[in-house]
């Protein structure tokens, strides 16, 4: 069985890590890595392959940035001509950026199937351009691998058949007790960047911000910026800086505390290390928040919604909004959340494994 294994953004290679290395294990399976481009700086993209221990892509499209319209047609042209050469026998995706819609609508026009790792998410959110990938994905996927219960509620609702919808846990969460392991036997010094600022345990905190709508907007990002300098009275604030924010810190003359440390974007092995001895995580992304679910660290998403309900039912993630005084409230809350805090059923490391032993049992 080949298998074209889809990555474009920074989410999209945690996930496809474990995927590729359980794949080895499996016979008959040929699994070839496609990165689309569409994250191609080094920061963003092959520093991650390096330190999630994954080989070279077999295709790069190198499709690079653009408006969704623009990015997403230069990825289906060029997915679309190794697809007709090729001829896979299945196409798999992962999250739900432009590469998991763009190789999808390919793939499914060329007859090949659609396997769609952490299907069925929703924020009910249309202003999210990635509740519109996962949506769109989702209509014409073939094997649903949900990574929580409401993933499953969510496709049944849609119509989706029982039988092609598996709950096999998150790949996410295999990839981050992976490389914990690693980092445990990996010398301090690997961490040249950031071993020499870090404070002691569970006296910072760790941020990402990076969501349009967070900041392009200035009057939100300003208030956003108040929120954090007001809590960096009371501890440093580690915080790597997305290119894009940091564009529009600029643009909007966004001020930070001196407690506020700026970072360069960091690999996913330097970030690990400091976030998960961190007192509180502040982040926009998705990946965050069931990651300090995990690990049992508390989490604070800058966001209206999520589309990972299973963090704020059972984990130890809340859900600020993304005014001054709801940041603060949330902030103040989140302690107390992780004394009752689960870890969510099936993320125990072993998804990958899973979803090869489904796909393997599929005829």
């Amino acid at each position: 069985m080949k298998v074209f294994l889809v990555a474009g953004a920074r989410p999209n290679f945690m996930k496809i890590a474990p995927i590729y290395r359980a794949s080895r294990k499996v016979a008959g399976v040929n699994c070839q890595i496609v990165h689309t481009g569409q994250h191609y700086d080094y920061e963003m993209s092959q520093a991650f392959f390096e330190d999630l221990e994954i080989p070279k892509p077999t295709y790069f499209l190198d499709a690079g940035s653009g408006s969704h319209a623009v990015q997403t047609a230069k990825i289906m042209v060029a997915f679309e001509k190794i697809c007709e050469k090729e001829r896979p026998d299945l196409v798999m995706v992962v999250g739900d950026v432009n590469s998991t819609l763009a190789c999808s609508i390919v793939a499914k026009k060329l007859l090949i199937k659609v396997a769609h790792v952490e299907a069925g998410l929703r924020s009910f959110d249309l202003a999210m351009p990635e509740e519109i990938n996962r949506m769109v994905t989702d209509v014409i996927t073939d094997y649903f691998f949900v990574t929580e219960e409401s993933g499953r509620l969510n496709l049944l609702r849609e119509g989706k058949p029982a039988k092609q919808i598996h709950f096999v846990g998150h790949v996410m969460i295999d990839n981050l007790l992976y490389q914990k392991r690693k980092i445990a036997t990996t010398p301090v010094r690997r961490f040249a960047m950031t071993h020499d600022l870090k404070p002691a345990k569970g006296t910072y905190a760790f941020m990402t911000l990076h969501r349009p709508s967070n900041v392009d907007d200035k009057k939100t990002f300003m208030g956003i910026a108040d929120a954090f300098n007001e809590i960096a009275k009371d501890m440093l604030i580690l915080f790597p800086v997305h290119p894009r924010t940091k564009k529009m810190m600029a643009q909007f003359k966004i001020k930070f505390s001196k407690n506020i440390k700026l970072l360069p974007p960091l690999g996913f092995k330097e970030s690990l290390f400091l976030w998960k001895d961190a007192k509180v995580v502040f982040t926009d992304s998705g990946g965050l928040q069931e990651e300090t679910t995990a690990l049992k660290i508390p989490c604070v998403t800058i966001r209206e919604n999520t589309e990972r309900p299973i963090t704020i039912k059972l984990g130890t993630n809340v859900l600020a909004g993304t005014s001054k005084e709801g940041i603060l409230k949330a902030y103040k809350k989140c302690f107390n959340k992780v004394k009752n805090a689960k870890i969510p059923p099936l993320w125990d490391g072993k998804a990958a494994n899973r979803i090869w032993k489904v796909l393997k049992s599929v005829k």
